[in-house]
């Protein structure tokens, strides 16, 4: 029987423990919809970049269940979860991953040629994607002619590119100044709202945070909502 959509993130009862046996985390819930900007803070070492692991199929969870646009993750073979992950999902990192041997307008399509769209279509999304994100006419540049705001500019456009259903973000701004930071932010949440995906941001910034539509917090005994 198909699963009925109704989130584009849907976990159930995740726990995940570390080698020797510390809990990091037990009956987890949680449920993102499409559209949805939901912002996870917590402690160092709580398990926020390991959570987000598990929910991109990078990392297992000890327990529970992940599912991602309908997808049962733990029922899908390696294979399938890279699938589903080139297709359906779109990753932010603290660190840019941005690859310096190819042109700014390369490193945001990559996504696209990877899912083997024809060159002329990635090149002018790429292109477009350059404009929103105040790079227009840089599709040539390399990435060591940019500054770090500008480096997670290109790093937030890539992730939009092929237009996935759910955007992880792990301390996009972690690597930034404060002013760099504020402002890669607003970018990044009027672009992600504008393509309608699903958000989910793994944050130690209040100021992050503050603009998602719900803040929660991970704790050992799972996620729990901050008000106010």
């Amino acid at each position: 029987m198909p699963i009925t959509i109704d989130a584009i993130l849907s976990l159930k009862s995740l726990a995940k423990s570390v080698p020797g046996g510390r809990a990091l985390f037990k009956g987890l819930d949680l449920r993102v919809a499409p559209g949805e900007f939901v912002a996870i803070t917590g402690e160092s070492g709580v398990g926020k970049s390991t959570l987000l692991n598990i929910i991109a199929g990078l990392d297992h969870a000890d327990a529970g269940s992940v599912i991602i646009d309908g997808a049962r993750l733990d029922r899908l073979s390696d294979d399938e979860r890279t699938l589903l992950r080139r297709d359906r999902i779109g990753f932010v990192f603290q660190a840019f991953h941005i690859l310096p041997h190819l042109t700014l307008a390369q490193n945001i399509a990559l996504p696209l040629v990877l899912q083997h769209v024809r060159a002329n279509e990635a090149t002018a999304r790429a292109e477009a994607l350059l404009d929103a994100v105040g790079l227009g006419g840089r599709g040539v540049d390399y990435p060591k002619a940019l500054s770090g705001g500008e480096l997670q500019r290109v790093a937030i456009a890539r992730a939009l590119v092929h237009r996935p259903a759910l955007i992880l973000a792990d301390e996009p701004t972690g690597n930034l100044d404060p002013d760099t930071a504020a402002r890669v932010m607003d970018l990044f949440v009027a672009q992600a709202r504008q393509s309608g995906a699903a958000v989910l941001l793994v944050t130690h910034s209040e100021l992050a945070a503050a603009q998602a539509d719900r803040i929660l917090r991970l704790t050992a005994h799972g996620l729990v909502e901050r008000h106010g």
